[in-house]
């Protein structure tokens, strides 16, 4: 296990490679949905929520060094509670990977491959992640140290060259349409730090886990200002964005950059960029799902698991009928399963863990005053 520890560094990345996979969808609108023109305030609260909830992790966590969430279920209730948890993360990060991918594919091949049929763009990821998880235990998290950075700069530089066609104005009401819609309806923006899920299984994997709340802290800081620059850019740039029909409006706001006459048309620039990013994203899901089964089932050799979750991924993207049920699953679905683990079972399970420890440390104490 000790050639598959990760760094600080990477751990940071593979958190945001998740937020930042999702937000080359239609998330930046989907936030932009939800509050309007508050967005921006609703962002930085989240924020703060999602900064919350990481130092929450880490402090629940703390009593179990060394373990991720289904370990931790295990001490909770046994092998039986274990298998649950374990197959319905599992199953979280099949089902929305497979589906986050097979809209990502559908907009490619809106965008690009308009006679290329849906399954040969879906296979091409597929044996792309399967090739990419079978090099080395750690090929994909040592690769989003090179893909990430060039990611997070692909979108400063969006920011920056369509800055000259920002319209400010476009924040006020700085409130949207009031308190309860930016505060409390906008509370389902937290599916933007769907990275937060990452957090319940990095511990076995750091290299120094004494950093694991610098990761947490760190990490929902740079997803909140990269989706700070996303929510801008879609913001000040298209008038009542929402109600455009449009597909990865990151991409249509790319469109809009040209530096002189021989720099023009730069976003099959950035789509590749975005291409290699979700590539990446798909690979950690995987990871992960591959480690769960391991844990479950003990197996040992994980290769002939990545072709099996690659194959179940390719058969669950396949499942939609098109564009419209993928987009509907990424704006409703997709929110609430996301919160819901993220934020509700995950902590709900490090509260009982806690709860079950402490009475065992009590009881423990007891026995020794005792004998004494």
């Amino acid at each position: 296990m000790s050639n598959s520890k990760i760094g600080t560094v990477e751990a940071i990345f593979i958190i945001l490679a998740i937020a930042i996979s999702h937000s080359t969808l239609s998330l930046p609108r989907n936030l932009i949905s939800q509050t309007k023109s508050g967005t921006i305030i609703n962002i930085i609260f989240i924020t703060i929520i999602a900064i919350v909830f990481s130092y929450l992790i880490f402090r629940l966590m703390k009593n179990f060094a060394g373990s991720d969430i289904v370990d931790i279920a295990e001490f909770v209730g046994g092998k039986t509670v274990k298998n649950i948890i374990g197959f319905i993360f599992i199953a979280h990060f099949m089902i929305c990977s497979s589906m986050l991918l097979r809209n990502f594919c559908e907009s490619l091949q809106l965008v690009y491959f308009q006679m290329t049929d849906i399954i040969f763009i879906i296979l091409l990821f597929i044996i792309a992640m399967c090739i990419c998880s079978s090099l080395s235990s750690n090929a994909t998290f040592k690769a989003n140290l090179i893909i990430l950075p060039i990611a997070l700069i692909s979108i400063i530089i969006i920011f920056l060259a369509n800055f000259k066609s920002f319209d400010p104005q476009k924040m006020f009401p700085i409130l949207g349409d009031g308190i309860y819609n930016t505060f409390f309806v906008g509370l389902l923006n937290l599916v933007s730090f769907e990275g937060i899920l990452a957090l319940y299984f990095l511990p076995p994997y750091l290299k120094e886990p004494q950093k694991f709340k610098k990761i947490g802290i760190i990490s929902m800081v740079a997803t909140g200002f990269y989706l700070l620059l996303c929510v801008s850019i879609i913001l000040f740039i298209f008038p009542a964005f929402t109600n455009i029909n449009e597909v990865m409006p990151l991409y249509s706001a790319a469109r809009y950059i040209s530096f002189g006459t021989f720099l023009q048309r730069l976003e099959a620039f950035f789509m590749l960029i975005w291409i290699i990013t979700f590539l990446s994203f798909i690979c950690i899901a995987c990871k992960f799902s591959v480690s769960i089964f391991q844990k479950i089932t003990k197996a040992k050799d994980s290769k002939p698991l990545i072709n099996v979750f690659g194959l179940l991924m390719l058969g669950i993207s396949l499942l939609p009928k098109n564009l419209a049920y993928t987009t509907f699953f990424e704006s409703k679905i997709y929110v609430y399963l996301t919160i819901a683990l993220s934020f509700i079972l995950g902590i709900g399970i490090l509260i009982i863990a806690n709860i079950k420890k402490r009475s065992e440390n009590r009881n423990i104490i007891k026995s020794k005053s005792i004998q004494k």
